[in-house]
C-alpha cells in the first residue's frame, strides 16, 4: 500500500517533477544529504490570500482564513494566564502549574501512510503551537529574543507578554507554528510521513472554549539549503521561540507552518458552535 501511494503521488504530479524534484519511493528516503525537504505544499508571505499544496493527485489553491475575534480572545487570554501562573510559582505563591488544556496543546491529526506495521494511516499527536511573526516584524522580533534568550526568566516572561498583548500588530493571523521535534533520517514520526505525503492537517485544542482549525501543513528543514530568506528567518524564528521558554538545544529542528484555511467552534452545549464553521 505505502508503494502504491507514493506512486500515486509521482505519477499525478507529473509536470511538478518535470523541474527535478521527486518524491522518493520510500520513506525511509524522504531525507537526503542530512535534510528533507516537502514538496507537496509552498511557502506564503503575510498577506497571501491563499496557500497553495498538493492534494487528491492535484495542485490546489486553498483560501486562508483569519482567525476570528473570539478565537484570538480566548487565546491570547490562556496565554496569559499561564504566564501568569508561571510567576507565581516562582515566587512560591502556587505549587500548581499551568494546566495542559488550551492554546499551547494542539492536538494535531494527519493522515497518509501506515508506519511501523499498522494499518492505520491515520494519525493524532498532541504538538506545542504558537504564532509567527509577520514578515515585516520577524527581524526585529528576532532581535528581541536573542538580545534577552539569556535573561533571567521573570524578564523573559515579560518578553513574551509584550508580544501577546500586541499580538494583532505582531502576528499573521491565519496561521499557527510548530516544531517536528522527532522526525530525522532513522526516526520517522507518523506525522512527519504523513505531512509529507498528505498536507491537509487538522488541529484541535482541548479546552472550553474549543476549537479546531483545518489547515495545510508545510514543513521547513533547517538544513536545506533551498530555503529562501523568509523561510530562513521562520525557521530561526519557531526554534527561538522554543528554546527562549524551554532553555537550549544542541540542534535546530524541522519548523511546520499550519495555514489555517477553516475555524470551527467545538464549544459543547452552545447551538452556536458544536462544530460549526466561523470561518471563512
Amino acid at each position: 500500500m505505502r508503494q502504491i501511494i507514493l506512486t500515486f503521488i509521482l505519477v499525478s504530479g507529473g509536470f511538478l517533477f518535470a523541474k527535478g524534484v521527486k518524491l522518493p519511493s520510500q520513506p525511509e528516503d524522504f531525507f537526503t544529504d542530512g535534510y528533507c525537504r516537502q514538496i507537496v505544499a509552498k511557502t506564503c508571505q503575510t498577506g497571501a490570500k491563499s496557500v497553495r499544496a498538493y492534494v487528491d493527485g492535484k495542485w490546489q489553491n486553498y483560501p486562508l482564513a483569519h482567525f476570528p475575534s473570539a478565537f484570538m480572545e480566548w487565546n491570547i487570554e490562556r496565554r496569559l494566564e499561564y504566564l501568569d501562573i508561571i510567576r507565581k510559582m516562582m515566587n512560591g505563591d502556587t505549587e500548581q502549574g499551568p494546566e495542559l488544556a488550551g492554546p499551547h496543546n494542539g492536538m494535531v491529526a494527519t493522515y497518509g501512510y501506515a508506519g511501523q506495521g499498522s494499518k492505520f494511516k491515520l494519525n493524532n499527536a498532541v504538538k506545542g503551537m504558537g504564532f509567527l511573526p509577520k514578515a515585516s516584524k520577524i527581524d526585529s522580533v528576532l532581535a528581541v529574543l536573542n538580545k534577552t534568550i539569556d535573561s533571567p526568566m521573570p524578564e523573559k516572561l515579560n518578553v513574551l507578554e509584550s508580544m501577546y498583548k500586541d499580538a494583532d500588530n505582531l502576528f499573521d493571523m491565519d496561521r499557527q507554528v510548530s516544531l517536528e521535534l522527532y522526525a530525522e533520517p532513522k526516526f520517522l514520526t507518523q506525522t512527519f510521513t504523513n505531512q509529507m505525503i498528505y498536507p491537509v492537517s487538522t488541529i484541535v485544542f482541548l479546552d472550553i472554549p474549543s476549537y479546531k482549525l483545518k489547515t495545510i501543513a508545510r514543513l521547513l528543514d533547517p538544513n536545506d539549503p533551498s530555503l529562501t530568506d523568509y523561510e530562513k528567518k521562520t525557521v530561526e524564528y519557531i526554534n527561538l521561540i522554543h528554546s527562549y521558554f524551554h532553555g537550549a538545544f544542541d540542534k535546530k529542528f524541522i519548523a511546520v507552518i499550519y495555514y489555517v484555511c477553516e475555524v470551527y467552534d467545538n464549544s459543547p452545549g452552545r447551538l452556536d458552535a458544536r462544530g460549526l464553521m466561523i470561518a471563512p
